[in-house]
């Protein structure tokens, strides 16, 4: 079974393994030393470096208190999330899912191994509680591919306590370089390794001295990068309309392979943010089909529909079940009659646990891993038509006007019918296409600047409010079918029509409102 650590810590690298006196630093009353241990972890990647190029690191480790296989994902600089299986011969399965939008079909192998003898020492505050570990570490490192190559160094490293302040590390920091010690060029002992056991690649060092920094390229082959003709600039600065639209795409394919491990592991809102990105991807196909070439994006966009479908069993189910339970918590406790919240409770943990299962079916599918395998090869070798050339100013501009002018007659539309069925449906088609009117404003915001930013804002606020009112149907919609299963039961359904009133209020409310809104936002919309 494996478990997570939140792993905080600064590497730094000297002419002088010696530390300096570390009782001089603010608020450590004691160093102990914990003696010298052996570590021998050898590190696993594919043969083109998946992990590597994702600053991702999977190694079985032998020695040491916490010997067996571990996964680390980047959080921050600095900062990663460790995770950990037993020692075992084999890659565990669970390691495997976790990695696996990264990797695909491709087999990990042994890459690096580093043998390391480490001593420690524990920083102590005034109640002898550990505030960090300070090690220097000797390592040999032996690349396990090619030809092969050795490369031997010593560093210091220091790991903030579980649930230590961050920012005692600044202080650690200041006492190490006043003695001369400095942090290390390398973010980690792989990159490192990557390196120098590999001397004849300069590509090695190039993209593993960014090992650790979130952001990085995508967590695919190093071959991913974009190669058509419209170059962003040597910084990366998008030129064209084109490059503009690229970038956002390649921000959401990112969010689909980083988030990956976070839906397998049910970290509270990663099956939304998933969706999220699913949703701005099919969008920018659809608003940008002057830039991108349709006939490579309609199938992805296929594959991307068939996926936020099966990410939305999770998350519609995670959102009504929020919303009902903060709704019956509001309720005066006369107008709770019979077992309503664990009901409701058993409702939801019945539907996430099953639809939990599906999803991991689902990211585990051909299907999906060719989806993830098309936006790879559409970012690097991108179908682009004539306008990708243009500015982006004009283009990116005249595409969010477009899908404003759909958006206003969708809301005028559903403004003209009265209250009901075929109203509650119009407003919900007008929310789709506020969500695709704010992503096309996203991805030109970087190009037009405020305009854009203000036009994003316009709609996150539409959304909010043709959101809620959405919510409040399909609300409706469960708290009917929850009144009946109850009331076969024998059980009282006045509450569940208690509720049932509360979320008619709600949706009113939000129709009343949406007029005056509407009016604010067409009248001055920057497009």
């Amino acid at each position: 079974m494996a478990d997570t650590k939140r792993e905080i810590e600064r590497k730094y690298e000297s002419d002088d393994a010696a530390l300096p006196d570390l009782t001089r630093v603010r608020g450590v009353a004691s160093v102990r030393d914990r003696g010298v241990t052996h570590l021998d972890a050898t590190y696993h990647d594919t043969a083109d470096l998946r992990l590597a190029a994702s600053s991702v690191t999977l190694r079985r480790r032998t020695g040491g208190a916490d010997a067996g296989w571990h996964l680390k994902f980047p959080v921050a600089p600095g900062v990663r999330d460790e995770i950990r299986a037993p020692l075992s011969d084999t890659l565990p399965d669970e390691l495997a899912a976790l990695i696996r939008s990264r990797v695909r079909d491709r087999d990990v192998r042994p890459l690096v191994r580093l043998r390391s003898d480490r001593d420690v020492r524990h920083l102590l505050d005034d109640q002898d509680r550990l505030l960090a570990e300070v090690s220097v570490d000797t390592v040999h490192a032996e690349r396990l591919t090619g030809e092969g190559g050795e490369a031997r160094w010593t560093e210091i490293e220091v790991e903030l306590a579980d649930d230590g302040d961050p920012d005692f590390l600044d202080k650690v920091e200041k006492r190490l370089r006043k003695a001369g010690v400095r942090p290390s060029a390398s973010a980690s002992k792989l990159a490192r390794a990557l390196a120098e056991t590999d001397p004849e690649s300069e590509s090695a060092s190039e993209s593993s001295a960014h090992e650790g920094a979130p952001g990085t390229p995508p967590a695919t082959a190093p071959e991913a990068a974009p190669r058509h003709k419209h170059r962003p600039r040597p910084d990366g600065t998008p030129v064209t309309a084109g490059d503009h639209v690229l970038a956002y795409v390649r921000a959401q394919h990112d969010a689909l392979v980083e988030l990956d491990p976070a839906v397998r592991q049910d970290v509270p809102d990663a099956v939304h943010r998933m969706r999220v990105a699913t949703r701005r991807l099919r969008s920018t196909f659809r608003s940008f089909r002057g830039v991108l070439d349709r006939t490579v994006t309609d199938p992805v966009s296929a594959d991307l529909k068939w996926l936020a479908t099966e990410l939305g069993a999770d998350r519609d189910q995670e959102v009504l079940a929020e919303r009902l339970t903060q709704a019956l918590g509001r309720l005066p406790a006369d107008q709770v009659n019979g077992p309503v919240a664990e009901r409701l409770a058993a409702w939801s943990e019945a539907r996430h646990h099953g639809a939990h299962h599906q999803l991991l079916a689902v990211l585990d599918s051909r299907r999906h891993l060719r989806l993830l395998d098309s936006l790879d090869a559409l970012l690097a070798d991108p179908a682009l038509r004539k306008k990708a050339a243009a500015r982006p100013d004009k283009v990116l501009a005249k595409a969010v006007a477009k899908d404003f002018g759909k958006l206003s007659r969708l809301v005028e539309h559903a403004l003209e019918l009265p209250p009901g069925t075929e109203r509650d449906t119009a407003l919900h088609e007008a929310r789709k296409k506020t969500k695709r009117t704010r992503y096309a404003a996203e991805t030109a915001a970087p190009a037009l600047g405020g305009p854009a930013e203000e036009a994003v804002r316009d709609m996150k606020a539409l959304q909010g409010l043709l959101g809620d009112h959405q919510d409040s149907v399909m609300a409706r919609r469960t708290l009917r079918e929850l009144a009946a299963v109850a009331h076969a039961a024998g059980e009282s359904d006045f509450t569940y029509g208690v509720l049932h009133a509360g979320e008619a209020h709600r949706a009113r409310v939000a129709e009343e409102a949406l007029p005056e809104a509407w009016r604010s936002i067409s009248r001055e919309f920057p497009f």
